[in-house]
């Protein structure tokens, strides 16, 4: 009998498991740079929400921290109930995830692999190459517009029979501008029935333009579009990964079979619950950034920027090959913005005082490079 001691070696030295090559080149994830304690005051680079969570939110979410010995709901069933009442949507058409970007990558997950093709403007939400070449599925991108919106026109055009899934950012991340109803309908007119098309909606609270698509409006009467929102933004709930999709129910039932089990804590969904409670102060809070996002990108505009109609709770500045500098004067003046180079930066709209920071050196900045005037 054979000893193991005297066996060839399964691996050769140097070796090591072998991956699935449709992980070579992923793009990373960028995070917004974080304030880091020194000179840096203000983080302006995730788009969060600078007000701490809504009342009764924190007791609440302490309150599930007892239970940390315990499962969450597999089901998240009181938050999906309280999600199907706010919205007037079956409960079957609820499903949750860890963030919008988790539920996101279970809808790749669920509709393409590879050989199929998922199809996106650009530049838009970065996450979207990443979880489309983990399923092994192939990116087709479509540029914006000249004004920075969804060319939703040239988008129809480039579905394919291999097309298996669209995303639409609205408003888009990181311009910051929407999607109207009426171009959004003639785009979803074409295209063909077995194509999901998903409405990535994260900032949809911050949107005041009367022409922009409600995507839960939309959904009602199309079994082929699924709409994405989270309580990372307006509700501020950021660290605790909760989103969710409202989709019909083949849609809604296979992102709960390509969810991770148990993936969003007790914590996250009673603060959830809590936090959709308390509608009136978000409301209020909305209401400031959203005044503070028009007052910023009025100030802009007045120094001569070109600024993009953002609906979101940030604003755009194109910089081609000057992002990389403007990023730097911001932080050496202390606020982070995130910056997306060759291209230009994505400004959170912040507290009065950290935007009165932007301001001073974007009028700064382009007084020294006149160039790059509207």
């Amino acid at each position: 009998m054979t000893t193991s001691s005297s066996q060839e070696p399964l691996a050769r030295p140097g070796e090591g498991p072998r991956l699935r090559p449709a992980l070579d080149g992923i793009p990373a994830y960028v995070p917004g740079k974080p304030a880091d304690g020194g000179p840096v005051t203000f983080k302006l680079s995730s788009n969060e929400n600078p007000y701490p969570p809504l009342p009764g939110v924190l007791e609440t979410a302490v309150a599930a921290a007892g239970t940390l010995n315990r499962y969450p709901d597999l089901a998240c069933a009181a938050l999906t109930a309280e999600l199907a009442a706010r919205f007037g949507v079956p409960v079957s058409h609820i499903a949750t995830g860890t963030g919008s970007v988790g539920v996101a990558q279970q809808l790749v997950q669920s509709t393409a692999g590879p050989g199929d093709e998922v199809l996106y403007a650009w530049r838009s939400f970065e996450a979207y190459p990443i979880i489309t070449q983990i399923s092994g599925a192939t990116s087709v991108r479509v540029p914006l517009t000249a004004d920075e919106e969804h060319d939703l026109p040239a988008m129809a055009d480039a579905i394919t029979p291999r097309t298996r899934l669209v995303f639409v950012c609205m408003p888009n991340n990181p311009t910051g501008v929407p999607v109207r109803r009426a171009d959004l309908e003639r785009f979803l007119d074409r295209v063909p029935q077995d194509v999901l098309v998903v409405l990535d909606e994260a900032y949809r609270e911050f949107s005041r333009d009367p022409e922009v698509a409600d995507g839960i409006d939309v959904y009602r009467e199309r079994p082929n579009v699924c709409v994405l929102r989270t309580f990372s933004k307006a509700y501020g709930l950021a660290g605790l990964r909760v989103g969710f999709a409202v989709a019909h129910e083949p849609v809604a039932a296979a992102l709960r079979k390509t969810a991770v089990p148990f993936g969003v804590s007790q914590i996250a969904q009673n603060a959830a619950i809590a936090s959709l409670r308390a509608e009136e102060a978000l409301l209020e809070r909305v209401d400031a950034l959203v005044a503070e996002r028009t007052r910023v990108s009025d100030a802009l505009r007045g120094q001569g920027w070109r600024v993009a109609p953002s609906q979101a709770n940030f604003v755009w500045l194109r910089l081609g090959a000057e992002t990389a500098a403007f990023a730097g004067a911001c932080e050496a003046a202390g606020v982070t913005v995130r910056p997306f180079l060759g291209e230009g930066v994505r400004i959170t709209v912040a507290e009065p005082e950290a935007n009165d920071i932007v301001l001073r050196v974007a009028g700064e900045f382009l007084a020294a490079h006149p160039a790059l005037r509207a």
